[in-house]
């Protein structure tokens, strides 16, 4: 159980790496990049600018902090976060109609929640 916790904090710090090139990218180039990415027209650049910062926090509590030693408990309390940041994806996509992309959400939110349950529960780093 330890691996598969494990991989998905790697999946997911990977996941929200990416993801934080809101902070870099235009918007307008990101609304062209496909029907999918349409959403952050809703926002202002500051906000995706906040969100893609949030995301890229997010890449190193899940990760970090389980590797170096260091408040190891930093691990679950980013997954929740994670959880709050995509029930916000999953509520934006269903208030704009987009239940084709909603997949991918749903499956980050399934996965975080499985590293809140492990970490917080059985799998729990000890100090």
């Amino acid at each position: 159980m330890d691996l598969a916790l494990w991989i998905v904090a790697v999946l997911m710090a990977v996941v929200c790496l990416l993801g934080s090139a809101k902070m870099f990218l235009p918007r307008e180039k990101m609304a062209a990049m496909g029907a999918s990415a349409q959403w952050v027209l809703d926002f202002s650049p500051g906000a995706l600018k906040a969100i893609g910062a949030v995301e890229l926090l997010a890449a190193a509590g899940l990760v970090l902090p389980a590797v170096l030693g260091i408040a190891p408990v930093l691990v679950p309390v980013t997954a929740t976060g994670l959880v709050l940041l995509f029930v916000g994806a999953v509520g934006m996509r269903l208030r704009r109609g987009e239940r084709a992309t909603i997949t991918a959400d749903v499956i980050y939110l399934v996965l975080c929640l499985f590293l809140v349950w492990g970490r917080f529960g059985p799998e729990a780093f000890t100090a």
